[in-house]
């Protein structure tokens, strides 16, 4: 369901859902560009993306998707991987990036329900549970080696030149191979498992 009917039939679950996912998008792509920054990339910084203003990150098609059906994406941060000495370690690091944002995101919320609102009301709740469950299943899927997910990238820098080529010649399709896998229900396994793993790892250290 997109958000645009849930706006309509139950405002407060809709802010209780919108803000986290517009937040956790955020951080991902900021972290995206920080890390590109530190490893010598200011790309992100001159253009004014290493902020947390949602602005300056929104895309309007992917914004128009989220309220339509439920599904969106924001403007990827530009990284320029010429200003990147090592060019296979800044690819890896700089695309892990944004998952271990969301999963510190998710690991940090965890937390601080735990210590301070571990008997608080169904609203704390609720919120609490949307930024862990948003910011896991963001990592999740990011993780999916298919381009332009961070996955992709991930394998690119570890992977031989042969895969590397592969994936790059498959990025011009792959949000139309990802939504087509999405629709036939290929990768709900794939994002399960990953999900499973991330809320093992949280739950170890937050117990």
């Amino acid at each position: 369901m997109g958000l645009l009917n849930l706006l309509l039939k139950d405002p407060l679950a809709f802010i209780i859902i919108a803000v986290p996912f517009l937040y956790s998008v955020v951080i991902h792509e900021v972290a995206h560009g920080w890390v590109a920054y530190k490893m010598g990339d200011p790309t992100a910084k001159w253009l004014g993306r290493l902020t947390l203003n949602p602005i300056k990150h929104l895309d309007p098609i992917g914004t128009l998707m989220l309220f339509l059906v439920g599904f969106g994406w924001a403007k990827p941060v530009p990284i320029n991987m010429n200003n990147i000495a090592d060019k296979r370690k800044g690819l890896i690091f700089v695309s892990s990036a944004g998952i271990l944002a969301n999963i510190l995101f998710a690991l940090i919320a965890a937390m601080l329900y735990r210590l301070f609102f571990p008997s608080s009301s169904v609203l704390m709740t609720q919120l609490f549970s949307a930024v862990i469950s948003i910011n896991i299943t963001l990592a999740a899927l990011n993780l999916i080696p298919i381009p332009p997910l961070d996955g992709s990238k991930i394998l690119m820098g570890i992977a031989p030149r042969e895969t590397q080529y592969f994936l790059a010649r498959l990025e011009p399709y792959g949000f139309f191979i990802i939504i087509g896998l999405f629709y036939l229900g290929i990768l709900d396994p794939l994002i399960n498992f990953f999900r499973w793993v991330i809320w093992t790892l949280i739950g170890t250290l937050v117990s």
